[in-house]
């Protein structure tokens, strides 16, 4: 524990994808407001099948120093080494799914730490699905942050739900939330789709969506209509893109004024005068600057599609309907809830977490990580998840050589290659 309130707080982020660690490193300089934790909190990505490229990483624009890629073993090494020479840290942020948050907790409980680290953890955006599961493997944190009023309530009933402590959950918002209140321009028109790798799914969804955009495009030849995309072909984010849409639109003669583009989201916004979208979380992020918004129902409103989480927002829509040059209202209420658009300092938001971790940094000591998930309470589950993260600090240390790191870049770019090509085809071949 710091010895004062003045002295430096020494955080660490641990993150598996770009937006991941965007979420991560945010929610660091979040939680310091004014006490004294370091604005660049130490940073670590996993290595896996969706370690982001430095371009990835670059375009978060959430830190200027990049994070050390790591194993979950290094990781834990790295843990308990800053312990040993006595510059351990004090709060550690995990950007992670909830099986690898689960595994991190057991990893940590394992070193027997004489002074373990505030366990701080949460989600990247919207929250649509395995929302259950999801929570029960990150339990056992000590803090759990929640985005908005509506997703605090969500979480402690699923916690209450199942007899376990739910005082680690704690509302907040998106870290990633600010910039300018919309102002319309003069001479300005710009609609923007903020694409999903995974939602929709489907090559004919994905297809249909291309087209729409681009027929919307053709109908109003004095709208810029740009397509914005989460990575380059090649690259994986937090969810696997099967049919990129930058593949798909080689079919099609899009006219001049449709365009793709890549970029820090909140710059996109700057210029953005109708933000559209199936589900991303970049409808927040544009709500929250009072930005037009549109959800799309043209694909049906579906769980799977992630846009039920938006039902009694009034966003709902259809291209039909943008093609006439309606534009949805959203409703107060719901934004409310929502932690968006708020009347209040949006700043004020992360008044209780900051205040969370500052109380269990002031105890004398911490209680042990005590997660739902355990041999006793889910003995044909918790054993899976464990192995396969294999996170045995005991184990050598591989040496990191030019070779190795060859190897690993060739493998992972065949994953990628399988994923965006070879599996869609075999998927075809099935269907005959």
């Amino acid at each position: 524990m710091p010895a004062s309130t003045s002295e430096a707080v020494r955080v660490a982020v641990l993150a598996d994808s770009d937006t991941r660690w965007k979420w991560g490193a945010l929610t660091a300089r979040r939680l310091a407001g004014t006490t004294a934790v370091p604005a660049e909190p130490a940073g670590f990505v996993l290595r896996g099948r969706a370690t982001p490229t430095a371009r990835q990483l670059a375009e978060t624009g959430a830190a200027a120093t990049a994070p050390r890629e790591v194993t979950g073993a290094e990781f834990l090494r790295a843990v308990r080494d800053a312990g040993t020479r006595g510059e351990g840290y004090d709060v550690l942020v995990l950007a992670l799914v909830g099986g690898t948050v689960r595994a991190v907790l057991q990893g940590l409980a394992d070193l027997g730490l004489t002074r373990r680290p505030v366990i701080v953890t949460g989600y990247v955006g919207v929250v649509y699905e395995k929302l259950t599961d999801g929570l029960l493997l990150r339990h056992g944190a000590d803090v759990v942050l929640a985005n908005s009023r509506h997703d605090a309530e969500r979480f402690r009933a699923v916690y209450e739900g199942v007899g376990a402590a739910a005082d680690a959950v704690v509302e907040a918002a998106l870290p990633f939330l600010g910039g300018a209140p919309y102002t319309p321009l003069a001479g300005r028109d710009t609609l923007v789709f903020a694409a999903q790798p995974s939602v929709p799914a489907t090559r004919a969804e994905r297809a249909y969506v291309l087209r729409r955009l681009i027929g919307h495009a053709r109908l109003h030849p004095g709208r810029e209509v740009l397509l914005k995309l989460r990575s380059k072909p090649g690259e994986h984010t937090t969810h696997l893109e099967e049919y990129p849409y930058q593949k798909l639109v080689r079919d099609l003669a899009p006219p001049p004024n449709f365009r793709l583009v890549y970029g820090h989201m909140g710059e996109i916004l700057d210029r953005t005068d109708l933000l559209v979208t199936v589900s991303s979380t970049a409808a927040l992020e544009a709500l929250h600057r009072r930005v037009p918004t549109a959800i799309l129902t043209d694909l049906g409103v579906r769980e799977a599609l992630g846009n039920h989480h938006f039902v009694g927002s009034g966003l709902l829509t259809s291209f039909d309907r943008l093609d006439k040059g309606a534009v949805p209202e959203p409703d107060g209420t719901w934004l409310a809830r929502q932690g968006v658009a708020s009347d209040s300092p949006y700043e004020a938001a992360f008044d209780a977490a900051r205040e969370r971790v500052a109380e269990l940094l002031a105890r004398p000591s911490l209680p042990p990580i005590t997660p739902y998930y355990t041999a006793e309470t889910a003995p044909g589950y918790l054993p899976g998840i464990l192995a396969r993260h294999r996170l045995d600090v005991t184990a050598p240390e591989p040496r990191d050589s030019g070779l190795r790191r060859i190897v690993r870049e060739a493998a992972r770019g065949a994953y990628r290659h399988g994923v965006q090509r070879v599996a869609p085809v075999v998927r075809r071949l099935g269907e005959l």
